[in-house]
């Protein structure tokens, strides 16, 4: 065993994570069968946390591998695959029979394909971008959007209008629209006066509205994808008049 590389034990650490992220996945969808709608949600938002961590963690202790790679696919299809379809299916799509299961069932096909592709195509795309939307942000509009509908009553009878929302996030998954990552990010590419007085604005109003601010956000970079896009076919367009 070379002399700068880490302990076997060492691996243990990221796959924990990983673990951890399955885990919460399972009681979300536990919670979900009790009819702990907003539990759940948070549970989904948990296992977000715990995704994040694992691949930070093997790279600073120098301990990715192949294994973990796969291992964090498995538990991504669990946590933000199954879970959140299911409370989707829980909380709107019953209702409405055989249509609550195809949307349902629809988004956990389309975020494995999202999985299996990216395993496949990530060592030949640049790091800084996602080709479709990441199953993780499609997993949390679905949590939002049940925050959202619990937090305020009045709307409620909107629900119906989650079903059209995971058709389109399920789409947008298996899309090539590009989405940023922020996995590799280089602060020293940012003003850094400009990047702290966003970061602290943002925080802020996370802080004071934490569902309404986190909406935002997703709502955000959900619609930053094809927004690109269209901007960016309309300047080719242009280009080929001229």
């Amino acid at each position: 065993m070379p002399k700068d590389s880490p302990p076997p034990i060492a691996y243990l650490l990221p796959n924990f994570f990983t673990a951890a992220s399955i885990f919460t996945g399972f009681y979300a969808i536990s919670l979900t069968l009790h009819h702990e709608f907003v539990f759940a949600a948070w549970f989904v938002f948990l296992a977000l946390i715990f995704d994040g961590l694992d691949g930070r963690v093997a790279r600073l202790t120098n301990t990715t591998s192949h294994f973990g790679v796969e291992f964090d696919s498995l538990a991504d299809i669990v946590a933000f695959g199954v879970a959140p379809a299911f409370l989707l299916y829980m909380y709107a799509g019953e209702t409405y029979g055989r249509i609550g299961i195809v949307v349902s069932a629809l988004f956990i096909i389309f975020g494995a394909v999202r999985l299996a592709r990216f395993n496949v195509t990530t060592s030949r795309i640049e790091p800084s971008v996602f080709i479709g939307l990441p199953i993780p942000t499609a997993a949390i509009m679905i949590s939002i959007a049940v925050l959202l509908l619990e937090r305020y009553p009045s709307v409620h009878a909107y629900k119906v209008y989650l079903l059209p929302l995971a058709v389109m996030l399920a789409l947008l998954m298996v899309s090539n629209i590009r989405y940023p990552s922020f996995k590799k990010v280089n602060l020293k590419a940012f003003h850094f006066m400009r990047f702290l007085t966003v970061a602290i604005v943002i925080a802020l109003g996370v802080f004071i509205y934490p569902i309404e601010g986190m909406a935002l956000l997703a709502a955000g970079y959900l619609l930053y994808g094809p927004l690109r896009a269209a901007f960016y076919l309309l300047r080719r367009m242009a280009g080929q008049r001229g």
